[in-house]
């Protein structure tokens, strides 16, 4: 027992002394780490270089804000359909001696397409015709006799002609003027139908594919096309437009005038000019949309019916507008913005942005007429960056030539 207590004691004042030990060293760490930290704060601090201003400048291209009259538009996918199209087809019976055109040919109103044999017709007027002699013969005899029966009671008094027989006369003079008419109404009726041997164009336009050849009998009653004829000058368009929208263009229902532009898919190539002639009277319930009737010139032919375009209406002009190169607008989680260079140093600009036409956009608020705004070389900077303004490269040059052609 005494020799166990006293390795009890023994160890007691080792671990006393291996503690006061490791006390004391992590006294002495502290005392040093205060020492270098109070002699730290009293030596000058030397700041890092930050970012915006460290290193070369950033090689940006840039533009300048214009200012003008901006039309103000509103756009829509359209459907090409010829201003007038017309099934030609026979109004008789009779076999086709002669076709008078080119399949794909441009045609005038007028001009003679195919002829129906025209002999049994011309032969049905003629019979008309004599019948119309015949009885006209017969009317100026029954008009001779009325002449004679009223004479021959007024002068001789007597009575061998009644009064009867003088009405009966009568009666046969209006009968046979009547057949007379109904006579010249046949003859009408069957130079008519011999007008029908020739087919003549309705309307000017383009022939489609020949449907019926040489030879054929054609009869009234088949309700065969002959060929079809599409007026491609001019030509119509019909849009499709958020009917919210058109009540903010001020186009009201039915007839309206607002210029129109039909472009290509790339909705850049522009391939006509016209007006708008009609606004729907409905709006369609299922997709909140109305239909806009437009006609273009068509001089150079560039639309075919059935096509698609896009169609810009120029709604209203804005004066003094401010517009940007399209590149220049930047979108971020607050909105849209800018890069605006002010000497060499560039700045952070919020704008809002409206309509995007022909690679510029309208900029409703946040810059200047005259201001520099890059469009090239955004990536590398941040507000207050040092900026070195490079030239654009031709094709940017040429692409901006061509995007700023009216």
């Amino acid at each position: 027992m005494v020799r166990i207590a006293i390795l009890l004691i023994l160890a007691l004042c080792g671990l006393g002394f291996a503690v006061s030990r490791h006390t004391g060293a992590m006294l002495e760490y502290l005392e040093a780490w205060r020492t270098s930290l109070s002699a730290s704060t009293k030596a000058p601090i030397t700041k890092a270089p930050s970012r915006r201003t460290a290193g070369a400048p950033v090689r940006v291209t840039v533009a300048a804000v214009q200012v003008g009259d901006v039309p103000i538009y509103l756009s829509g996918i359209g459907t090409v359909q010829a201003y007038n199209t017309v099934n030609v087809k026979t109004r008789i019976d009779g076999q086709i001696t002669e076709i008078n055109f080119q399949e794909g040919q441009d045609v005038n109103a007028g001009d003679v397409l195919a002829i129906v044999d025209p002999r049994p017709y011309a032969a049905q007027l003629r019979q008309q015709q004599a019948m119309r002699l015949k009885d006209k013969a017969q009317l100026d005899v029954a008009i001779l006799d009325l002449d004679r029966y009223e004479e021959l009671i007024k002068t001789t008094k007597t009575t061998v002609v009644s009064q009867k027989q003088i009405d009966q006369q009568r009666a046969l003079v209006e009968q046979l003027r009547a057949q007379v008419l109904y006579d010249e109404a046949q003859i009408a009726f069957a130079q008519t139908q011999l007008e029908y041997t020739t087919i003549r164009a309705p309307i000017g336009g383009r022939a489609g594919i020949r449907q019926v050849d040489l030879g054929n009998i054609v009869r009234f009653g088949d309700n065969t096309t002959i060929v079809v004829l599409t007026q491609l000058k001019p030509i119509s368009v019909v849009f499709s437009v958020a009917a919210s929208l058109v009540a903010k263009g001020q186009m009201t229902l039915g007839r309206t005038k607002v210029s129109v532009v039909a472009l290509a898919a790339d909705n850049i190539t522009e391939l006509d000019r016209g007006t708008v002639d009609l606004v729907d009277n409905q709006v369609d319930q299922t997709t909140g949309t109305i239909k806009l009737k437009a006609s273009f010139p068509n001089l150079q032919l560039r639309l075919w019916p059935g096509n698609f375009v896009n169609g810009r209406l120029i709604v209203d002009t804005r004066p003094g507008g401010l517009t940007v190169p399209s590149a220049a607008v930047r979108h971020g989680p607050r909105g849209d913005f800018v890069w605006v260079v002010r000497g060499n140093i560039v700045e952070f600009r919020a704008v809002a942005a409206g309509q995007v036409a022909s690679n510029r956009t309208l900029i409703v608020r946040g810059v200047s007429a005259g201001e520099q705004v890059v469009t090239d070389g955004h990536f590398l900077l941040e507000d207050g960056s040092r900026v070195e303004i490079a030239e654009p490269d031709p094709a940017q040059k040429a692409g901006r030539l061509i995007a700023s052609d009216p």
